[in-house]
């Protein structure tokens, strides 16, 4: 297993690392005499190392003896990483050149550039066209992933990639909204980001090609990366478009999202209907008039609050926080372009809301009375620029007013590099269908892929169609339990509520389709959804680890198999199921009145978490299940932090951090733990606690984690539970064993 990549290693400059051998042996001859089998052209190659494992390639034009000039996007960190190890310029013979621990064997005529590892092994072969810039390349040995969200799921392969952006795809109904990325990944150790020139994808054949969207003399810049390791495949892309961010721990609560509104009343006795219920929730969403006949403002687009609901603004959010709720309103863009920084200058007199000074100076009054986050929605149209100049002011934007605050948006739109702004991401107006349901898994697998970790779906489905039962609402509740964004939004909005299939009214009729009456006095959803929204909160120790991990890894949370199991081609092709961080295995449920789950347990030994009951891996096995089970499986080793029940996530308990150990194996485990909310982490105010298990000598330890600090309450108290075993211990930040 090659070395993991940290946030410090893919940050800092790689400038050092030269000697270290990422450059060539012997550097390349930048150009060599023309002859008849290498005539003169018209373009420049240049091959640069980004690492052991990465290389950039770029052709580029020739105009008036120099070479055009790549056209940033704002994806990458950097625009540039180290000279380039070899420039290829009029005639030249075919050549080797090394860049880290590969080789590139460029072919002149046909343009052509094949690639191998130090050994000799063949990667991959590139073949360029120059009169319309299409690459072909071979993608027939394995399934391929990533791509960004939305299209036809899970192995890209067989299918064409308009790369259209938004909700204008053929397939919104069931994939969602596209945000495409030209960001292809193999099973076979490859994958390739497409810096520059935009364009398609067509996978339909045993022959892949990248098509650009205009034919011509636009510049090639791609960034190609070889390993084994698919960890080491998804630093590297990170190196590249940067490391997510950490947002706020009360994002990874329960979201409630919300439509037409009917008065302040209503409101208000909602938010003391979850607490009174005793259902745990972090977030109160509000959707915008326009898109709805009432929501929190007077318009589309317009930052004014509607006073029949929102009479006294700052009064009600008051309210909602001294219960412990978060705030988060529903904007849209109406301007086709966004540029620059909220940090830019905005004068009255020239105002411009395609400048993010400009537009985000609208916000900050509602910001000031107490709002704690933000839902841009549409913004389709905008450019690649555009897009992450949005996101960035939407994380920037906050920290002008709450500089040590983190900030929280759920976006519509984005690209390569939106998770360097803590960027959430939801898959559009899907519609209420198992088959949607059964996409939607696979659709979050890709995305995670993609570098794209926090995203989640309308639970239930945005549109109501027949299908739309309680047990479909069930089955996608369960499903957004284990979802990084767990928020629940859509037509027939008080359906989306955790007590609303009890209610006997369905709410404002947005839809043509709204269930019947007798579909409305369902009293078993209620618990049901208690159920998941408990287990939720006590997997936030979990969670929240592995989100820590993510911000410094760029791996998943939804992780495919194929992340931790490679050489398993049964498990790398599933995409009904996925992991949870590394330990918990999600197998959601999307067919009507199952009462089994086929689930593929990969190699090794894994524990039912319902029933305790051990299940050797490496086969398919039938889960039995009922309405309120989905199938979940801890890896044999596994360390589970679980806490106590909360109604929110910064709720106060004198209960004990419960540790769970899964025999079968040795395990470790990295517990994280900061303020959930400021960014004094990065000033080591965080505390992490190093928990290993030797599964032989049934010996537990735990150390603190080198640059951390204990946290209060200190000593903390642990519970350590193996079997039906407990011992609790009072850790003081010093080396503790307990032997069972």
């Amino acid at each position: 297993m090659a070395q993991k990549i940290g946030r410090r290693q893919i940050l800092k400059s790689l400038g050092a690392a030269c000697a270290a051998g990422i450059l060539p042996e012997t550097l390349v001859a930048s150009a060599r005499p023309a002859s008849a089998a290498s005539p003169a052209s018209d373009f420049e190659i240049q091959i640069g190392a980004v690492s052991e494992h990465t290389f950039r390639l770029s052709v580029l034009p020739i105009a008036s003896g120099r070479s055009a000039a790549i056209p940033r996007d704002g994806s990458l960190v950097r625009e540039l990483w180290h000279a380039p190890i070899a420039t290829l310029r009029g005639g030249f013979h075919a050549q080797t050149i090394r860049a880290g621990n590969l080789r590139v064997r460029v072919e002149p005529s046909p343009l052509a550039f094949h690639i191998a590892t130090a050994n000799g092994e063949p990667i991959q072969n590139l073949a360029m066209d120059r009169a319309t810039g299409a690459v072909s390349f071979d993608a027939s040995h394995a399934p391929v992933f990533g791509l960004g969200e939305g299209g036809p799921q899970f192995d890209r392969r067989g299918s064409f990639f308009p790369m259209r952006n938004g909700e204008g795809v053929p397939d919104l109904a069931t994939a969602g909204a596209r945000v495409p990325i030209p960001w292809i990944v193999s099973a076979a150790g490859w994958a390739m980001f497409f810096h520059q020139p935009f364009g398609t994808f067509d996978l339909t054949g045993a022959e892949a090609k990248f098509l650009p969207a205009e034919q011509g003399s636009s510049p090639l810049d791609l960034f190609f990366i070889a390993s084994r390791d698919p960890e080491t495949i998804l630093a590297e892309y990170a190196r590249l478009t940067g490391l997510p961010e950490m947002p706020p721990l009360w994002s990874f609560g329960y979201q409630q999202s919300h439509r037409t509104l009917e008065s302040r009343e209503e409101i208000l006795d909602e938010a003391e209907t979850f607490r009174r219920k005793k259902l745990p929730c972090d977030a109160l969403i509000y959707l915008g008039t326009g898109f709805c006949p009432s929501g929190w403002n007077t318009a589309n687009g317009s930052f004014d609050w509607n006073p029949r609901v929102f009479s006294d603004p700052p009064t009600i959010l008051a309210k909602f926080h001294e219960q412990n709720f978060r705030a988060v309103l529903h904007v849209v863009i109406l301007a086709d372009k966004l540029t620059g920084s909220v940090r830019d200058t905005c004068r009255l007199d020239r105002f411009d809301d395609t400048r993010a000074g400009c537009y985000w100076d609208q916000h900050r009054r509602d910001f000031a009375m107490g709002v704690d986050g933000w839902w841009p929605d549409e913004g389709d149209a905008l450019d690649i620029p555009s897009r992450l100049d949005r996101n960035r002011m939407y994380w920037e934007g906050p920290q002008l007013d709450r500089p040590n605050v983190r900030p929280y948006a759920l976006n519509r739109n984005g690209y390569a590099g939106m998770q360097r702004y803590a960027s959430f991401l939801w898959s559009g107006d899907v519609l209420s269908t198992w088959e949607t349901l059964k996409t939607q898994v696979a659709n979050g697998i890709n995305t995670g892929l993609t570098g794209i970790p926090y995203w989640g779906t309308d639970i239930g489905g945005f549109i109501p169609t027949q299908e739309f039962t309680a047990e479909l609402y069930l089955r996608w509740f369960q499903f957004g339990a284990f979802c990084p964004l767990f928020r629940c939004h859509g037509r027939t909005w008080k359906l989306r509520l955790p007590w609303g299939w009890d209610m006997g009214n369905p709410g404002p009729i947005e839809s043509r389709y709204v269930p019947p009456d007798s579909e409305l006095h369902n009293t078993q959803v209620e618990p049901i959804c208690r159920k998941y929204l408990n287990l939720r909160y006590r997997l936030l120790p979990y969670l929240y680890s592995v989100v820590r991990e993510c911000s410094r890894t760029g791996l998943p949370i939804l992780r495919a198999l194929w992340l931790h199991y490679p050489d398993d081609p049964v498990a790398t092709a599933r995409a009904d199921e996925y992991l949870w961080g590394r330990d918990i295995l999600v197998a959601p449920i999307f067919e009507k009145g199952a009462a089994t789950r086929s689930v593929y347990l990969p190699r090794g030994e894994w524990h039912d978490f319902w029933t305790g009951e051990r299940i050797e891996g490496g086969r398919e096995i039938a889960r039995p299940v009922d309405l309120e089970t989905i199938p979940l499986y801890v890896r044999a080793g596994t360390i589970l932090p679980l806490g106590p029940v909360k109604q929110y996530t910064g709720e106060k308990s004198d209960e004990p951090l419960t540790v769970v150990i899964y025999p079968g194996g040795d395990g470790k485990f990295s517990l994280y733990e900061d303020d959930g909310e400021s960014f004094d982490y990065r000033r080591g105010e965080w505390m992490g606690i190093e928990m290993r298990w030797n599964d032989a000598r049934r010996r537990f330890s735990m150390e603190l984690a080198e640059g951390s600090r204990m946290l209060a309450p200190a000593p903390r108290k642990i519970a350590v539970q193996l079997g039906e075993a407990k011992r609790e211990i009072s850790f003081t930040g010093h080396s503790a064993e307990i032997s069972f």
